[in-house]
């Protein structure tokens, strides 16, 4: 009764904590999917579908549950992304370089493993995010009198992805195996849109109207084999998780205000050389092009209408690479590559001025030194280089003769707290 009683009230501090946290969390890195979830994730860039490394690790891998023992862990990450566009002889966006506001993000995750009899129960509360962007009213000598990058004055987007995962895992011998069927909250809005008014079949329904909400579920699920002492296997994917509307956005996302959030598929390995040392790589794919409002180019239709315009953005692959070092029993260091491709294309730049998920290059350090025979404080720092596309100016008439650059780059740090019962 006790032990029951404890998972309640701690399922419940998760909800709490997780909707309490939609409005801030805002990421960028695989285009709009988080580097990681976790503090010690983070120190190795994301790394360690086929490690089981704490809690959090089942977030890349519902099997990893299976292999750890009933821990808490409570995390937060201080995000900073630097945006920019840079007009180049422009007819409608503003020229010269405007810098996004909105650069400091805290953005928590939690996660609970409790063993069963012959498996274990995960309770996980993390987030996506990262099609946020907030230009200013500036100057622009193109609108007529008018401001803004888009004529309308101050222009942007915030998209927030929670998900809240109640796994279950097993091991069976060498084999582990989970499932976690997963619950989506989505938070979005637009404002400064107005200038693609006739490009819209619901104008009223294209910008500004605050903040919209839809939700929807999905499934993930994973496997780890331990080969032998030294080498294990993983493989973890998601669904597509199909989001109810958000329909104050009908004339603006594809299909009356669909916005879907897309599967993804993780594979890799963790090979120890020496006990005191773990080395991973991964490789994951995350499937864009499965979601229209995403997918589709800005030239596919009308704003709203079915098969309509989207951002454009095609598939991202990622190559994560991780080393984790046990100098001690009390302290233990990180470090980590990931290498992602860029989504954008040079035709699709003018739209994604809303949301330049362009970076490619992710490096990051980090450790976890124990407190005390259960306790240990996990921390991390990830910076991603700056990268940006150009391409030409495009508008509802098609191309201006000017060009548009959007840049970005990100900085973070990331604190956390693991308890082992």
């Amino acid at each position: 009764m006790k032990k029951t009683l404890t998972t309640r009230r701690l399922g419940t501090a998760a909800l709490c904590l997780g909707l309490g946290a939609l409005p801030q969390a805002a990421l960028a890195t695989e285009g709009y999917f988080s580097l990681a979830y976790g503090t010690a994730q983070r120190g190795v860039a994301g790394a360690g579908v086929a490690y089981s490394q704490d809690v959090m690790s089942a977030a890349i891998n519902p099997a990893a549950a299976a292999r750890i023992g009933r821990e808490l862990s409570f995390g937060t990450e201080l995000f900073s992304p630097r945006r920019s566009v840079t007009g180049t002889g422009t007819a409608f966006v503003a020229p010269g370089e405007t810098s996004s506001g909105h650069k400091y993000f805290l953005v928590p995750s939690f996660g609970y493993n409790q063993p069963l009899a012959g498996g274990a129960l995960s309770v996980l509360v993390y987030g996506n995010g990262g099609m946020n962007t907030s230009y200013p009213a500036v100057t622009n000598p193109n609108c007529g009198g008018g401001s803004g990058v888009f004529c309308a004055g101050k222009a942007g987007v915030d998209l927030t992805q929670m998900f809240i995962s109640v796994g279950y895992a097993r091991q069976e011998g060498r084999l582990s195996w989970g499932i976690a069927p997963t619950f989506a909250v989505q938070s979005f809005a637009a404002t400064g849109l107005g200038a693609f008014s006739a490009m819209s079949v619901d104008p009223a329904h294209l910008t500004d109207q605050g903040h919209d909400i839809s939700t929807g579920i999905g499934l993930r699920a994973g496997l780890q084999y331990q080969v032998n002492d030294q080498l294990a296997l993983g493989i973890s994917g998601q669904t597509r998780f199909d989001m109810s509307e958000l329909e104050d956005y009908s004339g603006l996302f594809e299909d009356g205000g669909d916005f879907d959030i897309p599967a993804a598929i993780t594979a890799g390995l963790a090979f120890s050389p020496r006990p005191d040392v773990t080395l991973m790589l991964d490789y994951q794919k995350i499937f864009y092009s499965d979601v229209p409002a995403v997918a589709n180019a800005m030239s596919a239709g009308a704003l709203g209408a079915p098969g309509g315009a989207g951002f454009g953005w095609e598939d991202v692959d990622v190559v994560r690479i991780g080393a984790e070092w046990r100098q001690s029993p009390d302290m233990t260091w990180r470090v980590g590559y990931a290498h992602a491709t860029n989504p954008v294309g040079s035709e699709d730049v003018t739209f994604n001025i809303l949301a330049p998920g362009v970076v490619e290059h992710h490096l990051s350090v980090g450790g976890s030194r124990k407190l005390s025979a259960n306790d240990s404080l996990d921390f991390s720092v990830s910076y991603v280089a700056s990268n940006s596309v150009t391409g030409p100016e495009m508008t509802a008439m098609g191309p201006t003769g000017g060009t548009v650059e959007i840049k970005m780059h990100q900085i973070s740090a990331a604190i956390g707290y693991t308890h082992r019962f």
